[in-house]
């Protein structure tokens, strides 16, 4: 009776979207941190994939830079690609290693570790929101007694929220840039950028670099 009454006022839907998108984000945190990042296959395969969509990728490659050979899983590197010790495997357009997600952040996972760094924020957004709103501040004990899982809670938020908001920022403006975070830590190192006559050669625009990301 009662939980159809909170029903037909809607007071139930909004818990019920908060725990929709709590299971959206678990899901996309398990399939960013299980699917193939872009993992580099055999060189057989590498030169097949490079002929069809490469040149569309990548434009103004310079010349005089050759795909080189790696030491470790003696494949032949597609530009922008690296090697990542942990997984031990070639990534294609490597961004960087995720120690939370125990996977790297490549060509094929990257977009959906966007999307769920999107969906992580809002479900923080949300539940701070509502441990803020349960504590009514008073100076007593009492008050700490009861409320110290409230605040404790509001304060764990806090510290992720800005976590997350740091590391969503940051990669939206990398992607606007069309340069990864490998790129970007380790320019100086990096042969083709080093001897490229641009600063960036990958740089299409912002709407673009954004559009080809994404879609």
């Amino acid at each position: 009776s009662d939980l159809q009454k909170q029903e037909e006022r809607g007071e139930l839907l909004q818990p019920l979207i908060f725990i929709l998108l709590v299971l959206c984000s678990v899901l996309l945190y398990f399939k960013v941190s299980l699917m193939d990042p872009g993992f580099v296959k055999p060189e057989e395969e590498v030169k097949e994939g490079e002929d069809k969509g490469q040149s569309v990728v990548i434009p103004q490659i310079p010349g005089d830079i050759k795909l080189r050979r790696c030491g470790y899983c003696l494949v032949k590197q597609p530009m922008r690609a690296k090697h990542c010790q942990l997984c031990q495997h070639c990534v294609r357009r490597y961004d960087h290693h995720c120690p939370w997600l125990e996977n790297c952040v490549g060509e094929r996972n990257h977009p959906l570790f966007i999307v769920y760094l999107s969906v992580q924020l809002v479900v923080l957004l949300w539940g701070g929101h509502v441990a803020w709103s349960g504590l009514y501040f008073e100076q007593s004990r009492e008050w700490l007694q009861h409320n110290i899982f409230l605040l404790v809670s509001f304060l764990l938020i806090f510290i992720f929220t800005i976590v997350v908001v740091l590391l969503l920022v940051s990669h939206l403006y990398l992607i606007s840039c069309n340069t990864t975070t490998w790129e970007f830590m380790s320019h100086h190192r990096i042969s083709y950028l080093r001897h490229s006559e641009l600063e960036n050669p990958f740089d299409q625009g912002i709407i673009l670099n954004l559009w080809r990301f994404f879609c």
